[in-house]
């Protein structure tokens, strides 16, 4: 009995699709058992056996989502919609995307994945209440976001508004400091002003010294002091009251004379 190339096909992968789903089983097994590493093993080898395996993907991606891997887990049940051949499948493939857009916070994303799953069954109440759950989590993310936003846009307001203060204060400090310093300035030219004229003044009182007479040439100095080679009136007097009392005691000494005689001797005799 010949079989068409067809019917050989059919029957291979009707063949790896068995031992697909045998390895599938042996892997849900070992997850059961808490054997994680070869459930993993054994579901990898099922998905490389047959694409047609949806449980494989599907339950290898439930695997990874306990133990919160959930980028793996993303990748396996994506890849369990894409090659499920029924609604069934596919809505339990983007309901599991839902919770992993969840759990990463992801909320608009979750309201999609949700929506899809329910397109492909809109009886699920859980479907419907997560996407409930997605669309107000959502909200108010984007609240959130958006009060962020207008604190940001606040700060960033009154930021531009100090520094504007700042810079302008810092101008008219500036605008002060060049008033200041033409004030000094202009001190600093009336204090040399002043300077320059007490120097003139001191000059002009020196000129006028030297122009006029030294003390002693005026009449009145003449009169106050006397000659080198003239006595004045109180050195006069003072001289005759000194001659006069030197010729008193000469006379005086003359007179003495007179009255004593020859001296006489005290010495008396034994």
């Amino acid at each position: 009995m010949s079989y068409s190339q067809k019917e050989k096909e059919d029957r291979a992968e009707a063949k790896a699709l068995k031992a697909s789903k045998d390895l599938t089983w042996d892997a849900n097994k070992e997850l059961s058992e808490n054997k994680f590493v070869d459930a993993e093993a054994n579901y990898r080898k099922a998905i490389a056996k047959s694409a047609k395996n949806v449980a494989a993907p599907y339950n290898l991606g439930n695997a990874y989502y306990k133990n919160k891997s959930y980028s793996e887990a993303f990748s396996r049940y994506k890849e369990a919609g894409e090659i499920a051949a029924n609604k069934k499948n596919k809505h339990n493939a983007y309901h599991n995307m839902g919770n992993v857009f969840m759990e990463r916070k992801d909320y608009e994303k979750a309201v999609e994945a949700y929506k899809q799953a329910l397109r492909n069954d809109p009886t699920d109440d859980e479907t419907r209440y997560n996407l409930a759950l997605a669309k107000e989590m959502l909200k108010k993310q984007q609240d959130e976001n958006k009060k962020n936003d207008q604190n940001k846009d606040d700060k960033d307001k009154k930021d531009q508004e100090d520094k504007e203060d700042k810079d302008k204060n810092k101008g008219d400090n500036k605008d002060k400091d060049k008033d200041q310093n033409k004030d000094d300035k202009d001190k600093g030219d009336q204090g040399d002003e002043k300077k320059e004229d007490n120097k003139k003044e001191e000059g002009d009182d020196k000129k006028d010294q030297q122009n006029q007479p030294n003390k002693g040439d005026t009449p009145q100095d003449q009169q106050q002091q006397p000659r080198p080679d003239q006595l004045s009136p109180q050195q006069i007097r003072n001289l005759l009251e000194a001659t006069q009392n030197e010729e008193k005691k000469v006379q005086e000494k003359i007179d003495a004379q007179k009255v004593k005689g020859t001296k006489i001797r005290n010495e008396k005799d034994w």
